[in-house]
């Protein structure tokens, strides 16, 4: 809700206001300053000179100057204006285009950019501000419009397959069958994985973390441990402790075997975790055997409801959500995490602190 505000002066007339106010008195306190000077030269009476004239005095050269002094001040005051009006255009007319980038962001448009050309200056610094601001603005925004698309089909998906499977349950009670209960189980933990992970994301994005130093090695041995696979699981660890939280840590470790072992191929299938030092750097890496991804995809997979085989597709292999997560945690703790693909087929995952 904006905010009614009573109309004033605009900032130029109220720039122009002061340029003129300060050179009246600069001006005023020069030409007093000089009729003084000269005052005290001369005497506080007239004089009479020799030849039986008289001279001006004290008194005469002040009533003689004071009506071009008042003249003087009029004068310094319409040039103040005017030119304090002309100078104070010529430095807000930057201000025009920021005005219109601000107007149109406020009525939901956010592709507009000001790129105010000139020199480096504070209005220049603002406006490159501005632009960055709706840049990142338009990004998240669209990122947001991105993930409640896909959460809305992830969450139509299984609750279409329980609705259409609970109608044939009702127009044939008595052929219900341990199959069926098995596939309305098996869709039901598909909407409440998703669900909690949403939650989980929701939550990380908006918390505060609580930082203590945690056992990384231990970390990843109970997150190894707890993954149930099929694969060829290795896992080499040093010693290390770095500060976080660490139920946040646990499951940023997790969802990242539990990801490499899910997307996975069937012969000769394997499963990486190496904890080490790398330079002054703690590095996590998990490395598994998956399909050929290209290039231009890997950089997609952080995304929400973004999978290997498409990105909404594949149910009940995972939430689609868990490098979304893992990017969350590494955000907060300040890591860097970083994908590529992998020669021969597979991913490669670094976690840095």
């Amino acid at each position: 809700m904006s905010t009614v505000r009573q109309r004033g002066l605009s900032l130029r007339l109220r720039l122009a206001l002061s340029y003129a106010g300060f050179l009246l008195v600069a001006g005023g306190i020069l030409l007093a300053g000089v009729v003084l000077l000269l005052v005290n030269y001369l005497p506080a009476g007239s004089l009479q000179t020799i030849e039986g004239e008289y001279s001006p005095g004290r008194r005469d050269l002040v009533e003689a100057a004071l009506p071009w002094f008042l003249r003087g001040l009029l004068f310094l005051l319409v040039v103040g204006l005017a030119g304090g009006w002309v100078l104070a255009g010529r430095m807000l007319r930057p201000l025009d285009p920021i005005d219109r980038a601000v107007r149109a962001a406020a009525e939901g448009s956010l592709s507009h950019r000001i790129r105010l050309p000139g020199s480096d200056d504070e209005l220049r610094r603002l406006a490159d501000g501005f632009d960055e601001m709706l840049s990142r603005l338009e990004a998240s925004f669209e990122e947001q419009r991105r993930f409640t698309a896909n959460a809305s089909h992830e969450l139509r998906t299984p609750l279409a397959v329980t609705k259409a499977m609970l109608e044939v349950a009702r127009s044939d009670p008595d052929g219900i069958d341990a199959r069926t209960i098995d596939r309305l189980d098996e869709t039901n933990e598909r909407s409440i994985a998703i669900i909690e992970a949403l939650l989980a994301l929701a939550r990380i994005d908006r918390g505060t973390l609580a930082t203590q130093q945690v056992d990384l090695e231990q970390v990843v041995a109970a997150a190894v441990d707890e993954v149930p696979h099929q694969v060829a699981l290795t896992c080499r660890t040093v010693p290390a402790t770095v500060a976080g939280d660490p139920v946040l840590l646990h499951q940023l470790v997790t969802n990242l075997v539990r990801n490499a072992v899910i997307h996975n191929r069937t012969d000769g299938a394997f499963v990486d975790v190496v904890l080490a030092r790398h330079g002054d750097r703690l590095r996590l890496t998990v490395e598994n055997s998956g399909p050929d991804i290209p290039a231009d995809v890997v950089g997609t997979l952080t995304e929400p409801f973004v999978r290997l085989a498409s990105r909404t597709s594949d149910a009940g292999r995972g939430s689609g959500l868990g490098l979304a997560i893992v990017t969350s945690i590494c955000r907060v703790h300040h890591a860097d995490l970083a994908l590529r693909p992998r020669a021969g087929g597979g991913l490669v995952v670094t976690v840095d602190w």
